[in-house]
Protein backbone atom coordinates (compact mmCIF):
# COMPACT_ATOMS: atom_id res chain seq x y z
CA UNK A 1 0.00 0.00 0.00
CA UNK A 2 1.07 3.55 -1.07
CA UNK A 3 -1.16 6.02 -0.10
CA UNK A 4 -0.37 6.51 4.04
CA UNK A 5 -1.52 9.15 5.62
CA UNK A 6 -1.51 10.35 9.16
CA UNK A 7 -4.56 11.43 11.01
CA UNK A 8 -6.50 14.82 11.32
CA UNK A 9 -5.86 15.15 14.82
CA UNK A 10 -1.82 15.62 14.39
CA UNK A 11 -0.73 18.61 14.77
CA UNK A 12 2.82 20.34 13.86
CA UNK A 13 4.22 19.60 17.41
CA UNK A 14 3.09 15.68 17.83
CA UNK A 15 2.89 14.96 13.81
CA UNK A 16 5.78 11.88 14.22
CA UNK A 17 3.75 10.82 16.92
CA UNK A 18 1.18 9.32 15.48
CA UNK A 19 -0.35 6.37 13.34
CA UNK A 20 -1.00 6.15 9.95
CA UNK A 21 -3.23 4.53 7.68
CA UNK A 22 -3.61 2.95 4.49
CA UNK A 23 -6.88 1.58 2.72
CA UNK A 24 -7.76 -0.86 -0.52
CA UNK A 25 -10.69 -1.76 -1.62
CA UNK A 26 -11.03 -4.89 0.78
CA UNK A 27 -8.68 -3.82 3.82
CA UNK A 28 -6.67 -1.12 6.46
CA UNK A 29 -3.35 -0.86 6.89
CA UNK A 30 -1.89 0.51 10.29
CA UNK A 31 1.56 1.22 10.81
CA UNK A 32 3.67 3.37 13.50
CA UNK A 33 4.38 6.70 11.61
CA UNK A 34 8.07 6.76 13.77
CA UNK A 35 8.76 3.21 12.79
CA UNK A 36 6.78 2.33 9.84
CA UNK A 37 9.44 -0.53 8.90
CA UNK A 38 8.82 -1.87 12.10
CA UNK A 39 5.54 -3.59 10.24
CA UNK A 40 1.87 -3.07 9.62
CA UNK A 41 -1.53 -4.44 11.28
CA UNK A 42 -4.31 -5.35 8.66
CA UNK A 43 -7.95 -5.50 9.10
CA UNK A 44 -10.31 -6.47 6.78
CA UNK A 45 -12.81 -3.15 6.14
CA UNK A 46 -15.30 -4.75 8.12
CA UNK A 47 -13.03 -5.35 11.66
CA UNK A 48 -11.51 -1.76 11.37
CA UNK A 49 -15.21 -0.40 11.25
CA UNK A 50 -15.67 -2.42 14.44
CA UNK A 51 -12.83 -1.48 15.89
CA UNK A 52 -13.41 2.17 14.80
CA UNK A 53 -16.83 1.75 16.50
CA UNK A 54 -15.37 0.18 20.04
CA UNK A 55 -12.93 2.94 20.58
CA UNK A 56 -15.48 5.96 20.08
CA UNK A 57 -17.90 3.55 22.92
CA UNK A 58 -14.75 3.30 25.27
CA UNK A 59 -14.31 7.20 24.34
CA UNK A 60 -17.84 8.12 25.46
CA UNK A 61 -17.48 6.51 29.16
CA UNK A 62 -14.56 8.36 30.07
Amino acid sequence: MDNWRKSSYSGPDDGNECVEIASSPTCIAIRDSKAPAYGTLTLRIEAFRTFVGAVKGAEKEL
